[in-house]
């Protein structure tokens, strides 16, 4: 199915503001409530288009990692169903020709960490190898999304759906009403207003509230979600880049602007930079590595690793 530089509005419009109505949008484009929704059911269908509501979990006191498992060929596959089903899992993919599952975590408490690291996944049957990688702080990524990175839309428009700058001071703590909220949000972003009082039993003015509380401290985000290969974007690939010590701010503020990175942070562990890049094919994908990244002053190595299956596709927020 083809797809135009109206879906690509879209989709776009939607990752600025993920709960912005079909006639908000509308009104943006120029198009009609119609266009917009006819144009919003095709996207679901051909792109397996999905808005889902993402919690910062850094503002809620809760670090995320990076997991890295090597595992026999027959194993990787069902390690890497079982993980998407656990909560405080925000990403699983298989790597490496199906002998690596990577998974992006985010445990509630220390407790949980340690669980998870130190006990279930040290003991999983088929498991050759695990490291964990704090992410410590983030290039590019979370409510900064790959989508803004099309220019489909004009600054003007992008200003017209944009939302203020979320107020980041301090920590927050989530009560019952907002954890049922984000819950439901976390299944389908634009669920409304009326679910969510029937989810809270809370009056249409409270969950109002409360939800526009949680986006303007940022702990609430929305994500737009979609199988980038129709649209010509066939080859997503994690890199782990070793910098020296004083390039690596350097070289991950050239990386958020590179068109290519849709993820990008420092970690711990010998590569200090993780990064996803999204490219067209394979040879798109050597001109980047030979010539974006070989440009760059102070890497001293890069270890790719081409994703084969995305198992689950949440936002890893450092």
């Amino acid at each position: 199915m083809a797809h135009d530089e109206l879906d690509l509005q879209l989709l776009q419009a939607l990752q600025l503001d993920g709960r912005a109505s079909f006639g908000r949008i509308a009104a943006v484009l120029g198009v009609s409530d119609q266009t917009v929704a006819r144009r919003y059911q095709k996207l679901r269908t051909s792109l397996r288009l999905r808005v889902l509501g993402i919690v910062d979990e850094t503002r809620l006191g809760r670090p995320s990692w990076v997991v890295r498992l090597h595992c026999a060929p027959d194993g990787a596959a069902r390690l890497a169903d079982a993980l998407a089903r656990r909560d405080d899992t925000v990403y699983v993919a298989l790597l490496n020709g199906g002998t690596e599952v990577t998974c992006g975590i985010k445990p509630r408490d220390r407790q949980a960490r340690d669980d998870l690291l130190l006990q279930r996944l040290q003991r999983t049957p088929r498991v050759s190898a695990v490291s964990a990688h704090s992410i410590i702080h983030s290039f590019f990524g979370g409510p900064f999304h790959w989508l803004s990175k099309l220019d489909a839309l004009t600054g003007d428009q992008q200003d017209q759906l944009r939302r203020p700058v979320p107020d980041r001071a301090g920590e927050l703590t989530l009560d019952a009403t907002d954890e049922a909220i984000v819950a439901a949000l976390r299944q389908d972003g634009r669920t409304s207003l009326r679910e969510l009082q029937d989810v809270t039993r809370q009056t249409g003015e409270t969950v109002r509230r409360r939800l526009n509380r949680l986006r303007s401290a940022g702990v609430l985000f929305f994500d737009v979600q979609y199988d980038a290969e129709p649209l010509g974007h066939g080859t997503d690939v994690m890199l782990w880049i070793t910098t020296a010590p004083t390039a690596l701010t350097t070289v991950g503020r050239a990386l958020a602007g590179h068109p290519e990175v849709w993820f990008a942070a420092a970690t711990t562990g010998v590569s200090n930079i993780i990064v996803s890049i999204r490219c067209r094919d394979s040879a798109h994908l050597f001109t980047y590595l030979s010539e974006r990244l070989g440009r760059l002053d102070g890497i001293l190595q890069i270890e790719t690793a081409p994703i084969l299956r995305q198992v689950k596709q949440r936002e890893l927020t450092p």
